[in-house]
């Protein structure tokens, strides 16, 4: 008899058990959680997406949502009520124009060295600028280039991805809406120095802003 519920210990939960799991692990990181860590904390067998899929579908018009960040998932509050947490926010320093500038290229283009950067913005780079969206951790390094000096590229993070709200930088709005937003506008002359120069767009530059993510 003991053989057998050797065996059991086992076998994977039930899983609206599994769901539950995935609940609680969500609503206790801090931060987006990926399948890779779901399989860690879950019993042997589990199975996380699955878990994770039927909470999604759980949480749907209710007033958090299961949203996935990346390839990691984590809870949030519905969009739509967001302006119930205004009192919670948090205000941080406005970016620069360079910053933003510089953002935007990282996200449209990358994996993007700082060589490319510079190329689309026309003017010089600032360590500080690259430095601010590190410290952010809006940007991170990514794979060098196997080109001659092998230089680093700048991809965009997680943690950008969830500060606005995306699920991948596929999701990053267009052109258009970014004048709209006020983020980019025509720079009157190249040359000027890097935080005092507006956002670097030509009006035949378009689909430099449409191209999908190398990554």
């Amino acid at each position: 008899m003991a053989e057998p519920q050797e065996e059991s210990l086992f076998e994977a939960p039930p899983l609206a058990e599994q769901e539950r799991m995935a609940e609680a692990i969500l609503f206790a990181s801090a931060e987006p959680v990926s399948l890779m860590e779901f399989a860690k904390r879950m019993p042997h067998g589990s199975s996380p997406s699955e878990a994770v899929e039927l909470l999604r579908r759980r949480y749907e018009g209710r007033g958090v949502q299961v949203v996935k960040v990346g390839q990691s998932f984590a809870i949030r509050t519905a969009p739509d009520l967001g302006f119930l947490m205004q009192r919670e926010t948090v205000e941080v320093r406005k970016l620069s124009r360079a910053a933003i500038e510089t953002l935007a290229i990282v996200a449209y283009h990358q994996p993007v060295t700082r060589a490319e950067i510079e190329e689309i913005r026309g003017v010089a780079v600032s360590r500080g600028t690259v430095d601010q969206l590190l410290e952010l951790e809006w940007i991170r390094l990514g794979r060098r280039r196997q080109t001659p000096g092998r230089p680093v590229t700048f991809i965009v993070t997680e943690q950008f991805l969830d500060h606005f709200g995306l699920e991948n930088a596929r999701d990053l709005p267009g052109l258009k809406e970014l004048r709209a937003a006020g983020l980019l506008e025509n720079r009157p002359a190249p040359g000027k120095e890097d935080d005092d120069a507006g956002p670097v767009v030509d009006e035949n530059q378009d689909e430099l802003f449409n191209d999908e993510s190398d990554t």
